[in-house]
């Protein structure tokens, strides 16, 4: 069943959502339509909630043949502050009477949880796919989620709600990256062809995730000496995120 709020229950939705996200400057959010989008067990949330934390600039520059130890520990604990908000914003939510679903950001799985994601490299909700909905950024060339303020310089995380907030939705249906092609040619693993992203381009059309799942590995072990799966080169490169700083 899919409650509609009045413009009252969409300034509730919103006033705890902002009020978990501070300082506001290092955040984004946005409401995607997603009804049909999903597998059929979240057939009874037809709106999702992307919220977006802005990357350290000092760590990210830092990023320059690739992965740092700083860099690691800041994307986990990055990853684990927006669980912790999700789970916060989802308590006050369903306190309201709102049903609604966090969705970790990816690599934070565990587990069997963790299986699925490794024979496919896709998660079964996709957070990029939400922000794009929302209106928040795009898919670059490398399969970054590209957000019109921070650039790749984020990570995500979703709440799926089964409340349909009152507002306009915008979403962004293809890339924006033009012609620039430096992360397709900063990428150690050359996994990009150099392809643009729109919604009807599925991303093994211009991106390889397997290479660059293999190529993170062998980064981690070489440049950390850790049994983990990190680069964040394009993340560093990409005009976007340089703009805006």
């Amino acid at each position: 069943m899919v409650i509609s709020h009045s413009e009252t229950g969409t300034s509730i939705i919103r006033e705890i959502i902002e009020s978990n996200l501070v300082p506001a400057n290092d955040f984004i959010y946005g409401f995607a339509i997603v009804q049909g989008l999903l597998d059929k067990e979240y057939d009874d949330f037809p709106v999702g909630i992307s919220i977006g934390k802005k990357l350290d600039d000092h760590i990210v520059d830092a990023i320059i043949q690739g992965p740092t130890l700083e860099y690691l520990n800041h994307y986990k604990e990055v990853n684990n502050e927006l669980a912790l908000i999700a789970a916060n914003i989802c308590k006050e939510l369903e306190h309201c009477g709102i049903k609604c679903a966090g969705i970790v950001p990816t690599l934070s799985l565990s587990g069997d949880e963790f299986k699925p994601y490794l024979d496919s490299l896709r998660y079964k909700v996709s957070h990029k796919m939400i922000a794009t909905r929302a209106g928040l950024g795009w898919i670059g060339k490398t399969d970054l989620f590209i957000s019109n303020d921070f650039g790749p310089r984020l990570r995500l995380v979703s709440i799926l709600v089964n409340s349909t907030p009152e507002g306009i939705y915008h979403t962004i249906d293809k890339s924006r990256c033009g012609r620039c092609n430096i992360c397709v040619e900063k990428c150690p693993a050359k996994a990009a062809t150099g392809e643009l992203w729109d919604i009807y381009t599925d991303r093994d059309c211009f991106f390889d995730a397997r290479k660059c799942y293999e190529k993170c590995g062998e980064q981690g072990k070489h440049l950390l000496n850790s049994d983990t799966r990190i680069c964040g080169i394009c993340v560093s490169v990409c005009p976007m995120g340089k703009l805006y700083i």
